[in-house]
Order: structure tokens, then C-alpha cells, then sequence
């Protein structure tokens, strides 16, 4: 805790002063233009990754980066969803999954989460990605991981589409989905090309105009 502390009194000497003008722009208001929704993994920094400052980005994070299914049940996912978009007027939305993610760990075998029956219940909303993988092989393991973590994030932009906000949005072609899948190790993105229905560099994806429109099915 020590180093988090000390942290805070460096970003108020050091960083803080520097950056004055953009904190004092963003004191009275925010504008951002993605919602970036993620795990809570504490390995996964999306400023970090995206290269984005404070007012780029408004995050959603929780285990496994998962978009309950829109319902008449209020949860803290279903709001943060319905203010970025209906009120803040996000243009894109990322669903970010991520190599070595605990939350797929646990969906593969969710026997072991008896213990944590709050965190087995919350993978539920996983469950049609390993039963997707578990249909084209039979089985799941551990072996599938990068599989199912793909099939997660394809998983939860789906779900995202039964939210009002962003259903009535996507068909005025107001908004864009996209699905990543960020490698720890490597550094390496790969988004979701739905023309080819596979996951490949984001350079491929983002190359240009035409592919950009590809990369996320417009």
C-alpha cells in the first residue's frame, strides 16, 4: 500500500501541475468517445494499452469483461452501459478479453468456484462460450483457453446488442462494437474481422478506411 500511497503524492507533485489545463477542462464535464469494456484483471491498464489520457475512455471493468444480457433487473453493468451511450453519446464500444484471464479459467471449470458461488454465478454469463467450444471438440480444458477467451468476447457483443440503448443505436449505424483479445506477454492486439470471422492483428483490422468499416461490420 505503501507504493500506492506514494503514488498519489507524486502524481500531485510531478504529474498533476504538468497536465493543469486538461484537469481543469475535464473538472466540469467528460466527453469520451469509447466504451471500453474490459476485465478486472489487475494486469489490464487500458490507458496503458490504448495510449489514452483521462476523458478518452469510459471503463467498465469486472471479472471476465462480461455484458449481462439486457434485463428488467438494474445492475451496475446494464447502467454504465445505458449512461455511456444514451447519455454520453459513446461512437464505440470495445469489448477487451485478455490472454491468461482467471474469470475463463474458472468457466472452464466451474466446479472449483463452489467456494466463491458469487463469482460462479457471474460466469454464468459465460457459458454459451464453452459450450460452444465443448461442441466443436467435445470437451473443454484447459487447452482451449485462448478459444474460449475469444469466443467470450464474441460472447459478450452479443449480449451487448440486447441492450436498448445500443440496439436502437447500431440500427442507425450510430455506434460500433468491437471485439479485442490483448496478449499479456507479447503486447499484441488482435480484433475480431467479421468477414473473415477470425481474430488477427489489429493492423490488419485498422488499415485504412475500407478495412475499418470491415473490421466492425459496417
Amino acid at each position: 500500500m505503501e507504493h500506492v500511497i506514494s503514488g498519489v503524492a507524486k502524481f500531485q507533485r510531478d504529474v498533476f501541475p504538468k497536465n493543469k489545463e486538461v484537469f481543469q477542462k475535464l473538472a466540469t464535464g467528460q466527453n469520451p468517445e469509447v466504451l471500453f469494456i474490459t476485465c478486472a484483471d489487475s494486469r489490464i491498464d487500458p490507458n496503458l494499452v490504448t495510449q489514452t489520457g483521462p476523458g478518452d475512455l469510459f471503463i467498465c471493468r469486472n471479472a471476465g469483461n462480461v455484458v449481462p444480457p439486457h434485463s428488467n433487473q438494474t445492475g451496475g453493468m446494464t447502467a454504465s452501459i445505458e449512461f455511456a451511450v444514451a447519455a454520453l453519446g459513446v461512437s464505440d464500444i470495445v469489448v477487451c478479453g485478455h490472454t491468461d484471464c482467471g474469470a475463463m479459467k474458472g468457466a472452464i471449470s466451474p466446479e472449483a468456484l463452489d467456494e466463491l458461488p458469487h463469482v460462479k454465478e457471474w460466469l454464468g454469463h459465460c457459458r454459451g462460450a464453452t459450450e460452444v467450444v465443448k461442441h466443436k471438440h467435445g470437451s473443454v480444458g484447459s487447452e482451449h483457453l485462448e478459444e474460449i477467451t475469444k469466443e467470450n468476447v464474441l460472447l459478450q457483443m452479443q449480449h451487448l446488442k440486447t441492450h436498448p440503448s445500443v440496439a436502437g443505436r447500431l440500427a442507425c449505424k450510430e455506434v460500433r462494437i468491437h471485439g479485442w483479445v490483448y496478449n499479456i506477454e507479447s503486447g499484441e492486439v488482435l480484433c475480431f474481422d467479421p468477414q473473415s470471422e477470425s481474430f488477427k492483428p489489429m493492423q490488419e483490422c485498422y488499415t485504412g478506411e475500407n478495412q475499418f468499416k470491415s473490421a466492425i461490420g459496417l
